[in-house]
């Protein structure tokens, strides 16, 4: 069993679903890293049950390559497992368990990189960063960034290892969700004009953002790489009302837009807060003046924003032997980091078609493929750097 894999295991044990502590982990990790004399940084969330981790090796000195991943997981609630999620099996050439692809392969192959090399012969810091929710909105790695702008930490170069099978991803769409409240007024569904019936509002506005979808079709900018190449819109949920003779009082929507550009985010809320204000609500007002719409935002995750020159492009196709680079339709942390100047890539082990899936799964050969990958940076972090 190589290093990373033994380490891989380790971490499929602690089941850090994002409703729970990732603590157990982050613990693990900082016992390990302190072993090799990392100066360490933890983080801790609103809560204290969930924390970021921060840790540099090498010299003391701006800028660096950094390594990040995320240790969250999502449920395994209502999945068909064949085995334990949280107790890795090694079988058929393939890692299985919860997280083994998105993302603790990366991390574990990262972590047993660092207990390979000698830190006092690096000659550019070493940054790994360790972050808590980014399945529910990139929690962690929002507050994280906010940190390492207060403390004037900026990586040259950031590598964030989300399963890519491997390839050089460069860009990604943003990632906007929010969920949409609507307090209406109850009654007999025998009058309902006599009441505000907040899921017929919600179908109204539900339908409003249907037109939006299609007006960002003709948006699309003229370079876009993306597929598709507008922004989107998507409605996950749609809930409200208690019963068929009941006007609904209260109903919720959950949508997500995916931008291409920040502009087309802007746009979409501009249009919606319009809409409530001119449309929807002066008609619930005329029944009941408590009736109300809510917006929450649950995340504003800023996307990777191609660039013509990458120093993490060029770096990673020099350890991988790449000569391409690619884009991708889920969102990832790095556009994050990208906001502190940094320069950033999308590459890990593993593809995320086996992501959130039952019987999740890691190739043993992408994970060797991955320990290669970081071996030769290893390699690389001991030359003088050209920076």
């Amino acid at each position: 069993m190589s290093a990373a894999l033994d380490i891989l295991g380790d971490l499929i044990a602690f089941p850090t679903i994002s409703t729970d502590s990732n603590l157990e982990m982050i613990d693990y990790l900082e016992r390990r890293l302190a072993a090799k004399g990392a100066v360490l940084r933890r983080f801790s969330d609103a809560s204290g049950a969930k924390a970021n981790l921060f840790a540099t090796l090498g010299p003391d000195t701006e800028g660096g390559i950094l390594l990040s991943g995320h240790t969250d997981v999502v449920p395994v609630a209502d999945q068909a497992w064949t085995s334990d999620p949280f107790a890795m099996q090694v079988r058929d050439g393939a890692a299985f368990g919860r997280g083994t692809c998105d993302m603790k392969g990366f991390i574990a192959s990262a972590l047993a990189m660092v207990e390979a090399l000698d830190p006092a012969k690096l000659t550019r810091p070493l940054h790994l960063a360790f972050t808590h929710d980014e399945e529910t909105g990139c929690l962690g790695a929002t507050d994280l960034v906010q940190e390492l702008r207060r403390l004037d930490i900026a990586p040259d170069i950031a590598i964030v290892g989300e399963p890519t099978e491997m390839r050089i991803i460069e860009g990604h769409k943003g990632c906007f969700e929010y969920s949409t409240r609507f307090k209406g007024l109850e009654g007999h569904g025998s009058a309902p004009d006599a009441g505000v019936n907040a899921a017929e509002y919600a179908a109204r506005y539900v339908a409003r953002l249907l037109e939006l979808r299609e007006d960002l079709k003709i948006r699309v900018p003229p370079a876009s790489k993306f597929q598709p190449p507008w922004t989107t819109i998507n409605v996950g949920r749609i809930s409200g009302g208690v019963a068929h003779n009941v006007i609904a009082g209260r109903a919720e929507i959950d949508w997500e837009m995916r931008p291409v550009q920040d502009a087309d985010a802007a746009f979409v809320k501009d249009a919606l807060a319009a809409f409530c204000r001119e449309t929807l609500l002066p008609a619930m007002h005329a029944v009941d003046p408590a009736a109300s719409i809510e917006l929450e935002t649950i995340g504003e995750v800023a996307g990777l924003i191609p660039e013509p020159h990458n120093k993490a492009r060029e770096l990673v196709a020099e350890l991988t032997g790449a000569n391409a680079a690619d884009l991708v339709a889920f969102g990832t942390e790095a556009g994050l980091f990208q906001s502190l100047g940094t320069q950033v890539v999308v590459c890990g082990p593993g593809s995320i078609v086996q992501a959130h899936k039952p019987d999740e799964f890691l190739a043993l050969d992408q994970l060797a493929a991955c320990d290669a990958m970081l071996s030769r940076l290893a390699a690389k972090l001991k030359q003088p750097s050209r920076a």
